[in-house]
């Protein structure tokens, strides 16, 4: 036997084939330099918040942290790219409502190769470098995968890919062919080379009636605060052109993804499918106001229309009224002014009141249940300054709905009383109000388990402003509860058309995957669920109708994937709790969900 045989067999390293993971920071040295303490904070609050747990869940392991970045390796590419893309799509999320100069934007790397593990975990090799060189050529939140990435997970996850041809990598020998990764049909974080081809079709068709996105307004004055003024302009318009049966209006959430960013007119065309594009600018210089707007034509990026509007802080309203009714002529001059008069909502006495409801939209994205306390704070103290605007309402139930659909109330009856009295003043004062009467709506049927009355007030809303998207979700929602799957269907792809990057489009996804579970569907149901998963892995909805779905198909491993996330949601759920906070009418609706939620495994 020849022992020096076996000696070098024990020598050599581990070597394996990975999938690896490299991240780091967009900007790190300018975010530290102006604020080091902060940046480090933010940056240790996202690891452990966000990316650790997503490389667990995805089945990875965190190989080390340097600095701002990171090194991940996987088993599974699909699991790498999987989880690549939860955590992008979440930083998206969470950065809509952060100052564009303390945002931390991630750039994230992927690639398949032969690896070296050391004793210490560590990994070296091809692999590595690769994925690291990757990563240097992705945009402030992008994702560039190899070719091997992109040939492995095509057509398994709910993204595309642009091919961004060969190219050579700094030390590594061969050309590298590099794709950026598409998530909803737009290139991550920055727009996509002139020379890249997509690998399927970006564009969204036209539709037959005229259609626009409002970009968020630029703040032009020295006060950040003022930021404040600048998206309730633009939030303004976008809600007083919805009224509107003519336009097709790209709903705000999708546009303020655009926030910060510098923009392509013609690709914000093609990748909200519309024919015009409004963007401006917002300066205030004491108690004076200056707002411009310029319409453009997404075609040609030719200007159709331009102006400037100026005076006081106390005509901020009349002047979004005027912008308002300037690209409502510019655009159908057919309309009499009279008509754009009626599309103006009633506008807060106070503008320190219509302040404290912006803040209070910007935290509710974050999904988080501090910040629904805070944004309920803010709705109270909005009333308070002004017992008539109904906006303030509509931020408060839609803190009642999110606290109930996530088991956050501490006393379920008093929320209850709260939302019915809340959707009282919304019938006193925001009858006009098609935003309004949506939450109110929605509030009756979801917190009160009023699903009849809430549907009547959606359908007011509706009739008011058939293309207010968040209206069409709620009736969505509310469809599935009175156990009507096509029409819920039906209304929320319109929704999702209205608002095609909406950064809430998992509550959405969420509701078509209840649609297609009541209509008997569970492959169809369970592939929503799954999306919408992939975007917010933290809705206790999409953890029940998947585990429900996953039982019915017999796939035992996502049944108990799912039922754990449930538990981890809530660590005391249970058949009768699910059944508490459910709204659905159909007794044959309500059994199938019990039966399907036993067979996975939910205690009595």
């Amino acid at each position: 036997m020849d022992l020096r045989g076996e000696a070098l067999a024990t020598d050599r390293p581990d070597r394996r084939l990975s999938a690896v993971l490299a991240a780091d920071v967009a900007g790190y040295s300018r975010l530290v330099g102006a604020d080091e303490e902060g940046t480090l904070d933010r940056l240790k609050s996202l690891r452990t918040a966000l990316i650790i747990p997503s490389i667990v869940e995805n089945r990875g392991r965190l190989v080390k942290t340097t600095g701002d970045g990171l090194l991940g390796e996987f088993g599974s590419v699909v699991d790498a790219v999987r989880c690549a893309v939860h955590v992008q799509r979440w930083m998206a999320v969470q950065n809509a409502s952060v100052e564009a100069d303390k945002r931390i934007d991630l750039r994230i790397g992927i690639h398949v190769g032969d690896i070296v593990v050391e004793e210490d975990g560590d990994i070296l090799g091809d692999g590595v470098n690769v994925a690291a060189r990757l990563e240097g050529l992705a945009p402030p939140g992008g994702i560039c995968v190899s070719a091997r990435v992109q040939e492995d997970v095509e057509g398994r996850l709910d993204v595309t890919f642009a091919d961004q041809g060969e190219q050579q990598l700094k030390n590594i020998t061969r050309p590298v062919r590099v794709y950026r990764v598409l998530l909803d049909g737009v290139v991550d974080g920055a727009t996509a080379a002139a020379d890249a081809t997509p690998a399927t079709p970006m564009r969204l068709a036209l539709p037959d009636k005229a259609s626009i996105a409002v970009l968020p307004f630029q703040n032009m004055s020295a006060d950040p605060e003022q930021e404040f003024f600048a998206d309730g302009v633009a939030e303004d318009i976008i809600a007083s052109l919805a009224r509107y049966q003519y336009f097709l209006v790209i709903a705000r959430n999708s546009t303020f993804t655009y926030k910060g960013r510098a923009v392509d007119v013609k690709q914000v065309g093609r990748e909200l499918g519309v024919r015009y594009v409004l963007e401006g600018s917002v300066r205030r210089a004491g108690q004076r106001i200056r707002i411009t707007a310029q319409l453009i034509d997404a075609e040609t990026a030719n200007h159709i229309w331009a102006d400037r509007f100026e005076g006081g802080v106390e005509d901020l309203f009349e002047l979004q009224d005027q912008v308002t009714a300037s690209v409502v002529g510019a655009m159908e001059p057919e309309l009499r002014r009279a008509e754009t008069k009626r599309a103006v909502h009633r506008p807060a006495a106070s503008v320190d009141t219509y302040l404290c409801v912006m803040r209070g939209l910007a935290l509710i994205n974050k999904w988080a249940k501090a910040d629904i306390e805070e944004a309920l704070r803010l709705a109270y103290q909005a009333m308070e300054l002004d017992p008539d605007f109904s906006s303030s309402y509509s931020l408060a139930l839609a803190c009642y709905i999110i606290r109930d659909a996530n088991h956050w109330s501490s006393d379920r009856e008093h929320d209850k009383a709260e939302t019915k009295r809340l959707v009282q003043r919304v019938r006193e004062v925001g009858g006009a109000d098609a935003l309004a009467l949506s939450f109110a709506g929605f509030g009756l049927a979801k917190v009160v388990d009023d699903v009849e009355g809430g549907a009547a007030l959606i359908d007011r809303a509706l009739a008011l402003t058939p293309n207010l998207a968040a209206a069409l979700a709620h009736s969505g929602y509310v469809r599935v509860w009175l156990g009507e799957p096509d029409k819920a269907i039906d209304h929320l792809q319109r929704a999702m058309r209205l608002s095609p990057v909406d950064p809430l489009t998992f509550l959405m996804q969420t509701a078509m995957a209840m649609a297609h579970f009541i209509a008997g569907r569970d492959d169809e149901a369970l592939a929503w669920a799954e999306k919408s998963a992939q975007r917010n892995p933290f809705l206790l909805a999409t953890a029940w109708v998947s585990a429900a779905c996953a039982a019915n198909l017999g796939r035992t491993a996502d049944v108990e994937k799912y039922v754990a996330r449930m538990r981890q949601l809530d660590p005391v759920v249970s058949l009768s709790a699910i059944q508490k906070h459910i709204n659905l009418r159909r007794p044959q609706d309500r059994a199938r969900l019990v039966k399907s939620l036993r067979k996975a495994g939910l205690p009595e």
